[in-house]
């Protein structure tokens, strides 16, 4: 699996221009899932995004975790983030987990992020989402399960 964690102050995600998922200040996660994902990358992932230190102390030092904070966490599924770029221009999809395997992967990992007492909100899957939101920082991280960074 592969997330890009973004902190933001607030984010939301539109189906149809209808609001589906919103948050305020914590987390935007947008979460590609790979055909070979298992549960045990989300598992790997979720404790990692929930101890993420990511969020200023009283001194401004990023020391404080969206768990520490009782912030918010916004769950977006991207397959893009699976892209094969190497050969030629256009981006190929292939290693994409299929629906059969991403959508059960994809809940497992809200519902993870859920046990933590946050509030946690998500897009629908495979719906044509429009994703606002307000970077905090800019802070932005690249996570991967497979490699461990």
């Amino acid at each position: 699996m592969k997330i890009v964690i973004q902190r933001v102050t607030e984010a939301n995600v539109k189906v149809e221009g209808k609001i589906v998922g919103e948050i305020t200040k914590g987390l935007l996660l947008l979460i590609g899932i790979d055909e070979e994902d298992e549960k045990t990358d989300a598992d790997w992932l979720v404790q990692k995004i929930l101890n993420l230190r990511v969020f200023g102390d009283e001194e401004g030092k990023l020391n404080l975790s969206v768990t520490d904070i009782s912030g918010e966490i916004l769950c977006i599924s991207q397959f893009t983030l699976i892209a094969d770029y190497k050969k030629g221009n256009r981006p190929s999809f292939i290693k994409a987990a299929k629906p059969d395997k991403a959508i059960p992967l994809f809940e497992y990992f809200k519902a993870e992020i859920a046990k933590s007492g946050l509030k946690t909100e998500s897009g629908i899957f495979g719906a044509d989402m429009k994703v606002s939101l307000l970077n905090d920082g800019p802070v932005t991280i690249v996570m991967d399960s497979k490699t461990k960074s």
